[in-house]
């Protein structure tokens, strides 16, 4: 005689299997792995030192012409391997004031809103141990002590309420009403952050010393009543005109994707419109690749840094690479973006 095992007994055995397989990978995630070999490309900001490097460039050239190197979650140092985007340099305004120094001059900005209608950083659920004013403390005293310099910044109301984010604290003002308290002062060149008036792109000499807004973002990806410069209208949640942010990159073997989709894009931007500014974002992440593994490559990948590093070198003709959003920036990298300028 024989006898059938119940269907359900097969439908419990899989979805047991597949809860355990689920947490065996949650748990190599989350395991403390050894950092990956830092290099010219990745993890080695502590040795740039390009505090100065614009004041060599005439005031006539626009912000379009130049290539800048940029971090992307400027400030997460914390949370874990799923959510650290930059090298640790400290809390507060520490981490950014270091990259500052080294040259970095487009920073990725990510805010809650928080009791007393002011912004903490976060990224995602975790919080950044550093707030909005020490962002701009720490930008100002940068460019007072470097007034031919300038800074641009991408502004975006993080929190969403969903899983994994984080969410704004209630009964406080509206986000762009908050903004506009923290931006009242001479901090930031005042077109870029004038409500309902976007910009046009600015020369270097109408902004050393100042901070430019590019773009303020809500919490789901869209531009903020015409903040920032008027050619980034457009920019919303990933991609798009001037922007390339594909940052899914669902497992390892995708970071050769992620190095394409940078590749084409700094070849855009070589060749397409002088007057404006191209944002390239080399960054990406999943739960099964993580931010330091697609900047600096894993299990025999090459991550996104070090090709990044290698294709400038060998030259394809690349006269300006606009600004390009790294995450844990190398020394020789930010050096040789900054010597197309």
């Amino acid at each position: 005689m024989f006898f059938h095992r119940p269907p359900f007994i097969d439908t419990v055995r899989f979805v047991k299997r597949s809860v355990i397989a689920l947490a065996a990978a949650l748990c190599l995630v989350a395991a403390p792995t050894p950092a990956f070999a830092a290099d010219s490309s990745y993890r080695t900001l502590s040795a740039a030192s390009h505090a100065d490097w614009l004041g060599g460039v005439s005031d006539a050239t626009s912000l379009a012409a130049l290539s800048i190197p940029g971090t992307h979650e400027t400030m997460s140092i914390h949370g874990g391997a799923l959510t650290q985007t930059q090298e640790d340099f400290g809390d507060s305004g520490g981490t950014l004031a270091r990259q500052l120094t080294a040259g970095i001059r487009m920073i990725d900005i990510r805010a809650r809103v928080n009791e007393g209608n002011t912004f903490t950083i976060h990224h995602g659920a975790s919080y950044q141990n550093a707030n909005f004013s020490d962002v701009l403390a720490t930008l100002a005293a940068f460019l007072t002590a470097h007034p031919r310099e300038t800074v641009v910044m991408r502004l975006k109301q993080e929190c969403t309420g969903e899983l994994g984010s984080c969410t704004d604290a209630t009964g406080q003002r509206s986000f762009q009403d908050i903004f506009d308290a923290y931006a009242a002062g001479d901090l930031f060149w005042r077109p870029s952050v004038t409500r309902g008036t976007a910009a046009a792109t600015p020369t270097l000499g109408a902004v050393r010393g100042k901070v430019v807004l590019a773009v303020l973002h809500g919490a789901h990806g869209s531009p903020i009543e015409h903040y920032g410069l008027a050619q980034f209208a457009t920019w919303t949640d990933g991609s798009s005109a001037y922007v390339q942010d594909n940052y899914s990159v669902p497992n390892i073997g995708a970071i050769a994707t992620k190095r394409d989709q940078v590749r084409r894009f700094l070849d855009a931007t070589n060749a397409g419109d002088p007057a404006k500014i191209y944002v390239n974002f080399a960054s990406g992440s999943s739960i099964f690749a993580q931010p330091q593994q697609v900047a600096g490559g894993a299990l025999g990948v090459q991550g996104v840094n070090p090709f990044l590093l290698t294709y400038l070198n060998e030259g394809h003709g690349i006269t300006r690479t606009g600004a390009i959003m790294l995450d844990f920036p190398g020394a020789g990298l930010i050096e040789k973006i900054i010597s197309y300028d």
